[in-house]
């Protein structure tokens, strides 16, 4: 396998395995691409060391980024937010202005642009961004705002093929070949992709897609149409959207943290449910999507007894259903005031549940109008300060 989390998953594995000896251990903890906590405990509990391993190579991952430029946008930005809460208007949309021409990648620019809107409440920001091919929670709102349609740059998937010979979707090894090619300058995308365009593997063929048009366009796949329509258009809405976010569909996508297939489920999750539902499972069970939706509506199920939005609920889903609960109890947090909800979703410290929520919610409302159930976005975000309507924990 070439280096890759999904290699490293693997060396987990064995390294938890009884039958693993310490010598093997020993020799195997080389060929990790980045230790993680769940290697570093599996590793002391075999051997009674600390792991260390020889540093690898910097990987190409093609997309350059100038982390300086970023990071002074990003001050930037959370100085306006800070100083709208301090009622100072100007100064806030200066920074918001400045935030805007920092930041390169087009989302960031569109939430500037939003914000501006929102202090200054002159229209040419709404104009400008209605202009963007980006599909985000800013774009939306902004059609929304100005009674417009949503923007054409979404796109569904038409793929005929039912699978590919030569990639198995299931497996996390084929995946990492198939990134190993993606990130060398060589590659044609384009091509790449259509060796991925079958129903099996269409959420490869579409992230491949995305990235071979510099996401001018955004690919919102429908897969698993005969899993998919035993649920509500709500359910399937919201499966999709999370999904999407996740995994871009990809059944055999493990992450850093080894969260798994296509709903990223964490181990001990995976666990807690099977043993909820009865059943034995093998953590690899989670690469097959019917598994991994099944799972999914199943941990769905016992969110929804608390939280009924769907940002709220991708909140929790990210975070867990603790940390969303201490979020929305405090006083100073989707409460009724001056640029909420819009506030409360930008001020979390919390940075890969706010954009996580944030993408999630955009989602959902894209799949309910794939699936037919013509809706809005700004709808759902002006209740967010109705608890009512919203979760269990503020009634």
């Amino acid at each position: 396998m070439p280096q890759s989390v999904e290699k490293d998953y693997y060396i987990w594995r064995f390294l938890s395995q009884p039958s693993t000896t310490i010598g093997e251990a020993k020799s195997i903890i080389q060929d990790v691409d980045h230790l993680n906590k769940k290697l570093r405990v599996a590793y002391k509990q075999k051997t009674g060391f600390t792991p260390r391993i020889q540093p690898k190579a910097p990987r190409s991952t093609g997309k350059k980024v100038d982390w300086k430029r970023r990071s002074t946008a990003n001050k930037y930005f959370r100085n306006g937010i800070l100083l709208l809460q301090q009622k100072q208007l100007q100064k806030a949309a200066d920074s918001f202005y400045n935030a805007h021409e920092k930041y390169e990648e087009r989302w960031e620019k569109d939430k500037c642009l939003f914000w501006l809107y929102l202090v200054t409440k002159d229209k040419d920001y709404l104009k400008e961004l209605k202009k963007s091919y980006h599909i985000n929670m800013y774009t939306l709102l902004a059609a929304d705002l100005t009674h417009s349609k949503y923007p054409k740059t979404i796109v569904v998937p038409k793929v005929f093929k039912r699978n590919s010979y030569s990639i198995d979707a299931k497996n996390p090894i084929h995946w990492a070949k198939v990134k190993a090619k993606m990130n060398r300058p060589s590659t044609d995308l384009e091509d790449l992709a259509d060796d991925c365009k079958s129903q099996e593997t269409v959420g490869m063929y579409s992230y491949l897609k995305a990235k071979a048009c510099n996401y001018k366009k955004s690919y919102f796949p429908m897969p698993y149409r005969s899993i998919m329509k035993k649920f509500s258009k709500k359910r399937q809405a919201l499966l999709y959207a999370i999904a999407r976010q996740e995994s871009r569909f990809i059944p055999a996508s493990v992450s850093r943290s080894f969260a798994l297939g296509m709903m990223q489920f964490m181990p001990f999750l995976v666990k807690h449910v099977a043993k909820k539902k009865g059943q034995r499972i093998d953590l690899d069970d989670m690469f097959k999507p019917a598994k991994a939706i099944e799972y999914a509506d199943f941990h769905l199920n016992y969110l929804k007894k608390y939280l009924y939005h769907p940002l709220f609920i991708a909140y929790a889903y990210n975070g867990g259903i603790g940390f969303t609960k201490r979020l929305i109890k405090k006083k100073n947090y989707f409460r009724k005031g001056a640029y909420e909800p819009f506030l409360s979703m930008e001020k979390m410290t919390n940075i890969e549940a706010r954009e996580y929520g944030k993408r999630v919610l955009t989602n959902y409302v894209v799949y309910l109008n794939k699936l037919g159930k013509p809706t809005r976005l700004l709808p759902y975000v002006k209740i967010l300060t109705n608890p009512a309507k919203t979760d269990h924990f503020r009634k």
